[in-house]
Order: structure tokens, then sequence, then C-alpha cells
């Protein structure tokens, strides 16, 4: 084992059991909280799917690179490793939407009443129901086209010089179709979803300032140092938006670069694979603070509105 494989392998085992640690203890808590309970805030619900979602793309991406880098395993047979990209593309998928509805939904949520969100502000938790739900069956779906036409390829194929190597997987050479699939079904909906977190995270500033700007005569009263609510939340959506932005836009590249023009560098995938975990693994703790900072405000709200 080369220094190169022992240094990859330790920062991605680092790495997977931060990202697990996390991920699962916060699941833990909600479905706790909804044991007690009986019920979870459409924002707690949204982020037990989340959690999910990002578990999977850990143990999918983080375990095979382990053992890649430390020779436990160097290669998996043709099940295992379809099962493995499958379980990668569902919960990226699932992770991108999940994220992108729940900055969708806390928009809603802070909206004013007299703002166009009012008649979807009640039923927005049905919505939420309804849309998760329907997310699941259409990627769990989706996500078997890959892998279904790379089998029919194979066997379609009598030139064993054509085969080709993606990540652990050997594929026969992929034509047009199987690009232009790559693209319509995991690109473009990653550009559009991170379109919608941008655009989101924007609105929910805009309204916090003016917010602050309506009450600024309350607190022109208190001669106080510590930040404004306000500005707590606006911090974390921009630390959470800009994370998300920056890793996944990364990563986007990356692998389309790989798919694409059939790059097989092995470091080029250590590195992709190392900047794919990092969102899923800091989202428990982005989510903790964003959490706890939207509760702290929705109350502050109710307390000025009351006074």
């Amino acid at each position: 084992m080369d220094s190169r494989n022992m240094a990859i392998g330790t920062v991605i085992s680092l790495q997977s059991a931060l990202g697990i640690l996390g991920n699962i203890f916060s699941l833990f808590y909600y479905l706790l909280a909804y044991y007690n309970k009986h019920t979870l805030k459409t924002v707690d619900l949204i982020l037990t799917h989340v959690f999910t979602s990002n578990s999977l793309i850990i143990l999918s991406t983080g375990v095979p690179h382990i053992m890649r880098a430390f020779e436990w395993k160097m290669f998996f047979n043709d099940v295992e490793c379809k099962l493995i990209l499958y379980v990668k593309r569902l919960g990226r998928s699932m992770s991108i939407t999940t994220t992108c509805l729940m900055s969708v939904s806390q928009t809603i949520t802070i909206s004013t009443s007299d703002s166009c969100w009012k008649g979807l502000k009640i039923k927005l938790p049905i919505h939420i129901h309804f849309s998760i739900s329907l997310l699941w069956v259409l990627y769990i779906i989706v996500n078997m086209i890959f892998p279904m036409y790379s089998s029919m390829t194979k066997r379609n194929s009598k030139n064993e010089t054509k085969k080709r190597y993606f990540e652990f997987c050997s594929f026969y050479t992929r034509d047009k179709t199987v690009d232009l699939l790559y693209i319509a079904f995991w690109v473009f909906p990653e550009v559009l979803f991170s379109i919608f977190i941008v655009c989101s995270s924007i609105s929910m500033i805009v309204m916090l300032y003016r917010h602050k700007k309506r009450v600024q005569y309350i607190l022109s009263t208190q001669v106080s140092t510590r930040i404004s609510p306000e500005s707590r939340a606006t911090q974390n959506i921009l630390v959470l938006a800009c994370t998300f932005l920056l890793f996944y836009s990364f990563s986007s590249i990356l692998h389309t670069y790989i798919a694409l023009s059939h790059n097989s560098n092995l470091w080029l995938m250590d590195i992709t694979a190392i900047i794919s975990m990092f969102f899923p693994t800091l989202c428990p703790f982005l989510r903790s603070n964003f959490s706890t900072a939207s509760r702290f405000y929705f109350s502050w709200i109710r307390n000025i509105k009351m006074k």
C-alpha cells in the first residue's frame, strides 16, 4: 500500500465516520421526537429525509473508496457495482431535492400574510408529505434507467476493446443516448434545483431585511450589542446556501466530466468522492444551527406581534 492510498483512505474514513455519526444521530433525534409527540414539524420532517439521503451518499461513496484505498477488495462484480452506483445516485438526487424543498418551504413559512404564498402556507404540510413521497418513488424508478441500459449495451456489444471503466464499474462504450440520459436525469435537475435554492435563499434574506426595517423603531429603544435574530438567521442561510453551492457545484462538474469523458483516473475519482461527501457530512451541523435560529426567529416575531 503506497502513501497516497493510505492518505486518501484515512481522509475518507474520517469523513465517512463523522458524516454517518452526524446524520444518524440527527435522524435518531427526530425519530425520537416523533415517537414522543407523534408528530413532526414540516421542517423536521424534511430534515429526516435529508439525513437519510445523506447517509446513503456517504455509505455508497465512502465505503467503496475506503476498501480500494486500503486494498481490502480491488473490484466489485457487476451486480454489486450497479447497486452501489444506484444507491449513490438515489441518495444524491434525494439530498439535492429535499434540500431545495426545505429551502422553499422555509421561504413560504416566513413570508408575510399578504404575500402570494398566503394560500399555500395553510396547506404546506400536506403538500410537503405528498412531494417527498412522490420524489422517493420518482427517483427510485428514474435511477433504474442507467443500470438497465448499461446491461443492454453489454449484451449487445461484441467488441471487448470498447470496455471502459467508471469508478468501480466496467461498462461497454456508451453512446450519445446514454450521455443525453445522464444530462437529462442527473445534470439538468441538479442545476435547476441549485437555482431554486439560490432564489429561495435570496428571498428569505430580503424578507428578513424588510422585517428588520419594519421593527427598527422597537430595536432603537433597546440598547444592546447582541446580534439580532434576523442577522443570525441571515448568516445561517448564507452559510448553508454557500456551502451547498460550493461543494455540490464542484462535485457536479467533476462527476459530469468523469461520466461524459470516460476518465478513469483514480486520483480524480478519489478527489471527487471527498468533495461529494463534504456537504452530506457537514449538513447535520449546519442544519442544527439553521433550525435553531429559525425557531428562535419565529418565536421572536410572535413576541413582537403580541406587544
